[in-house]
């Protein structure tokens, strides 16, 4: 392995252009091309291929098609019944984790990848990651982006929207540029679903 590759999930400072980390990425973007390629009907299809393209796959994990990461998924592990609707990008040049049950609304993204304030050093093309942490059974709304190094904690729901700078605890609704913790979890959620709408679903 090359210094530059291992220094991808180490938080050093590295050039992402270095030879043996195109020629490996090239080959994962092509797999994630071919995904996008396919039919809402090839869902069998589908779960094979992510199988082989995410770092981890648990059981029921669906991707609404298209999806967009920079390895092509080759970094991100996703829990069991994990979904994400349309246009999921993962900037997955280090590690990203997402635990079980999590659902992710359409266009948000999931970055692990940052560049130094000093231009000198953005001019020879420098890059830094740092992984993304989120947690079981999340409600990640719409158009929510994440930036590298963030812990999302379980059960915690981000509302649509919203830029996460900074790590949310878990079992809060979280919402806002940047995303602030609104309020908890609480027993008003196990009487309403929405605004004045009560839960009447069968025992």
């Amino acid at each position: 392995m090359s210094e530059m590759k291992e220094k991808m999930h180490t938080g050093d400072l590295y050039l992402p252009g270095d030879d043996s980390i195109i020629k490996e990425q090239v080959i994962y973007q092509d797999r994630l091309c071919e995904y996008n390629r396919t039919k809402p009907s090839e869902a069998k299809k589908r779960a094979e291929m992510l199988k082989e393209m995410l770092a981890d796959c648990g059981e029921g994990v669906y991707i609404e098609a298209p999806f967009y990461a920079n390895f092509g998924g080759h970094h991100c592990h996703f829990g069991k019944m994990v979904y994400a609707n349309y246009h999921l990008t993962c900037v997955d040049d280090t590690h990203i984790y997402i635990g079980d049950y999590t659902m992710i609304g359409p266009n948000v993204t999931i970055a692990t990848a940052g560049h130094p304030i000093l231009p000198k050093l953005r001019e020879q093309l420098y890059q830094y990651n740092m992984p993304v942490h989120i947690g079981r059974n999340c409600w990640i709304g719409a158009g929510v982006i994440v930036l590298p190094g963030v812990t999302i904690g379980d059960n915690t729901v981000i509302g649509a929207g919203s830029i996460v700078t900074k790590d949310i605890p878990a079992n809060v609704v979280a919402v806002g540029n940047p995303c602030k913790v609104m309020r908890e979890i609480s027993e008003h959620d196990k009487l309403y679903y929405f605004k004045d709408r009560k839960i009447m679903l069968a025992e």
